[in-house]
């Protein structure tokens, strides 16, 4: 019975990590707020189909995603995921509001993906012609938001004398646009490669707004002490991909193409947009390195709709401790 019962044993065990095998431990999941659908989210997919992260030790078994950076930071507190990716008003809001979180990294550093757009017909030329506009914004308290009445102090034009319209998304902006509903609408990247020549551009956001931050790598202070290793490990394969896509952005379009479920030309077009792009000299995906001014300067855009109140404690809220040693020091 004994032999029976060692045997019995064995056999468990042997299924047990034939099932979840000891690598199996490592493996973990990360949040990337609007992953296959804005530009922000690419470098994962070209870290993921080429194999970046598998060679800095780890798998990321699968990203989670939503429409939105406070949806994206629920799913990451609520999964227990060491890493996630979400815009810096939403983390700060949270913070203020008692999560226990740290920005540990800084990976948009612009918003050159956004557009503001019109009809070919449309009267409007420039943001200086946005009097009694009807401009779309995604949702309440979003960085689209912020930035269209960022576009009305461009133009010099009252925030009264326009109207912002909720759209609930920017494809429903798109859509708000066609119906007449708005008279011009944020259009980001992918969206504006594939639908450039539809529209006619009123506004750049690379050429007319400072570098604002777009999203932060963020952890919980629990994931911090357990999972250190692997949230390196992630922002190091991020770093990797980023420098490729610079360097390979026809390839790393047809990477991002699988994963957002668009045409390679669209994906293609995307890339090489985002990887020239220069804000006042700064890049749109940044290597993790923290960038204070643009950190600051979005913290404003969110005080303008609400989203943040009171002043940030910006020693409190950063963490450096996972990047690598030559982009630790924050650039100010």
């Amino acid at each position: 019975m004994k032999n029976i019962r060692l045997h019995a044993f064995g056999a468990a065990m042997a299924l047990g990590f034939a099932l979840f095998p000891p690598a199996a431990a490592q493996a973990q999941q990360i949040a990337v707020g609007n992953f296959g659908v804005s530009a922000n989210g690419m470098p994962f997919a070209v870290a993921m189909e080429k194999g970046y992260f598998k060679a800095e030790g780890i798998t990321v078994t699968g990203i989670i995603t939503s429409a939105g950076g406070g949806t994206s930071l629920r799913n990451m507190l609520a999964g227990g995921v060491p890493y996630g990716e979400v815009n810096p008003g939403v983390v700060i809001a949270a913070i203020q509001q008692g999560a226990d979180l740290k920005i540990i990294s800084d990976n948009v550093l612009t918003v050159a993906e956004f557009v503001w757009a019109v009809k070919p017909d449309s009267p409007i030329k420039s943001v200086k012609d946005l009097k009694g506009a009807k401009i779309g914004y995604t949702n309440p308290r979003s960085t689209s938001q912020g930035l269209a009445m960022l576009l009305l102090q461009k133009g010099g034009v009252a925030a009264t004398d326009a109207e912002l319209v909720r759209t609930g998304g920017f494809g429903e902006g798109i859509a708000a646009l066609d119906a007449g509903l708005i008279t011009v609408a944020a259009i980001t990247e992918p969206l504006w490669s594939k639908l450039k020549d539809k529209y006619r551009p009123i506004a750049i956001a690379s050429e007319i707004l400072p570098p604002l931050d777009n999203v932060v790598g963020v952890t919980t202070a629990n994931m911090a002490a357990e999972k250190a290793d692997f949230i390196r490990a992630v922002i190091r394969a991020r770093r990797t991909a980023v420098e490729f896509m610079n360097k390979n952005p026809d390839e790393a379009g047809d990477m991002v193409a699988k994963h957002y479920n668009i045409e390679p030309a669209v994906a293609r077009a995307s890339v090489r947009n985002l990887t020239t792009s220069r804000t006042n000299g700064i890049p749109y995906w940044g290597t993790g390195q923290i960038h204070l001014a643009g950190l600051k300067a979005m913290v404003d855009v969110q005080r303008m709709v609400g989203s943040i109140t009171g002043e940030v404690n910006y020693d409190d809220i950063i963490d450096t401790r996972f990047l690598p040693e030559d982009i630790r020091a924050i650039v100010k």
